[in-house]
């Protein structure tokens, strides 16, 4: 059976997330640390792990497998599941694949040794997040459980 697992903390989408999958009829998992509402949706589960690094993400990686996706921007955590069979999108739309995972390990481990070799540096922090990456995100989670359905 599909499953749709969220990283919910500091997810943007949670709301979208649960539109869709209400739709299909899916079952979603939001896994935190804490600091989440229950939903009233029945197919709407929350877990709340114990707290501690990585705590929510390993809860994700060991249930996680073929026919379910996944919602994250932890790039570990999204090598696992993608390891485990599962698709994977970030809160905008963008997905990480078995094409595509190694190089975004890579990126990320480059980016935090620059960040580390100049801490003055200018702190960033990304883009801010907007309608587009919602719109972005929709559909390409309508396209993933889709997929995943058809399994």
């Amino acid at each position: 059976m599909t499953t749709l697992y969220v990283d919910g903390d500091a997810c943007p989408v949670k709301p979208e997330a649960e539109r869709v999958t209400t739709r299909h009829k899916v079952p979603m998992v939001l896994v935190s640390n804490g600091g989440l509402r229950p939903s009233a949706n029945p197919l709407v589960q929350v877990v709340i792990v114990a707290e501690g690094a990585d705590e929510a993400d390993k809860w994700i990686a060991e249930r996680c497998g073929p026919g379910d996706v996944v919602v994250t921007s932890d790039i570990p955590l999204a090598a696992k599941c993608v390891e485990a069979g599962a698709r994977v999108l970030r809160p905008n739309g963008e997905a990480f694949t078995a094409a595509n995972i190694g190089q975004q390990l890579a990126m990320r481990d480059l980016m935090a040794d620059l960040r580390a070799a100049n801490p003055l540096g200018a702190g960033g922090g990304g883009k801010p997040f907007g309608k587009a990456d919602r719109s972005r995100f929709l559909d390409a989670l309508e396209r993933e459980l889709r997929a995943a359905l058809r399994r």
